[in-house]
């Protein structure tokens, strides 16, 4: 293989792993002038690439959708992630690495004809939809992973479950699919932490064009962070827990569980611990710190029932 042509190859990679790239980023990354940046896209556009160009102080390359379908470049995983695609589709199970085939389908996304794309959606909404889908929109999950995969700040229009529209900017970390349902981890600017999405309650996707550098969180906080987001919902029963503990060691030793906590002065903690039935509260109360006092705020007729229910439990041990 040629040098210009290994260029080539490599450039067309940098194209299809980030929507824009600014010409002298390009040229620093292949390690060329920016003259031979340009010379190189004229050679892929000839290969029939459709690739668009800016002017300006923010000006550089995009990849775009062209009259015909090009050639992708994939990574291995990706390509492992097409594989399997195909077996599970034939089989009709779904396993993991859902995360590596929606970033091929954001390839396909980005470069696929207007003809192809219509096709496309339209076997989509004919397609019966497997149990537990969220029906996500195509669109929205793969513009939440392009800027998961560019590190590019978006707004997005977010109605949580039983509350009002809300605009949220965010910075993406990551998009994990649990039991049908597809959750956003990401860093809130306005909340200044970080918050979980789920997807199919996204109306929109808002491009920033505004890049970020990528936050360090572990793969255990990420699955902690979902997990809570599965649990934290609409509560029938409205507790709170009163700990003699400062609120920055509850959250230290809670972690996302801590979520919802408040001071309540500067050595006292308040923690909602709410849920669907009283057996939920006491449930939530069971994980408070040994040793730690605490007082439970609790409905009279909520607390009564769960007296008789610690009851039951007492003599039970004792029998």
């Amino acid at each position: 293989m040629s040098a210009t042509t290994g260029r080539a190859l490599a450039l067309l990679n940098l194209l299809q792993s980030h929507r824009h790239w600014p010409a002298p980023e390009l040229a620093q990354r292949l390690g060329v002038t920016v003259r031979t940046v340009r010379r190189d896209v004229e050679r892929l556009r000839e290969l029939g690439y459709r690739i668009d160009s800016t002017a300006g102080v923010h000006g550089g390359y995009r990849l775009a959708a062209g009259a015909s379908l090009p050639p992708l470049l994939l990574s291995d995983e990706e390509a492992v992630a097409i594989a399997i695609g195909l077996r599970l589709v034939a089989a009709g199970r779904v396993r993991r690495g859902a995360e590596y085939a929606l970033s091929v389908l954001a390839k396909f996304e980005q470069v696929l004809p207007a003809r192809l794309r219509r096709r496309v959606s339209a076997l989509a909404s004919a397609s019966p939809r497997p149990p537990g889908d969220g029906g996500v929109p195509s669109e929205v999950l793969t513009d939440l992973a392009l800027a998961c995969r560019d590190r590019e700040r978006v707004r997005i229009a977010y109605t949580p479950d039983g509350g009002e529209r809300q605009d949220r900017r965010v910075e993406p970390h990551s998009l994990v699919p649990v039991g049908g349902d597809w959750y956003l981890v990401c860093w809130d600017l306005d909340r200044a932490d970080w918050r979980t999405f789920r997807t199919d309650r996204v109306q929109g996707v808002e491009p920033l064009r505004v890049g970020f550098a990528p936050r360090d969180l572990a793969p255990e906080r990420v699955d902690a962070l979902v997990a809570v987001a599965r649990t934290w919902g609409p509560r029938a029963q409205d507790a709170a827990a009163v700990l003699d503990m400062p609120v920055e060691s509850f959250k230290a030793a809670f972690g996302e569980w801590a979520q919802g906590a408040e001071a309540d002065g500067p050595e006292r903690t308040r923690w909602p611990v709410g849920g669907a039935s009283v057996r939920d509260v006491a449930y939530g109360l069971s994980w408070l710190p040994e040793g730690t006092p605490y007082r439970v705020e609790l409905a009279d007729a909520d607390r009564d029932e769960m007296r008789r229910m610690l009851r039951r439990m007492l003599a039970a041990l004792d029998r």
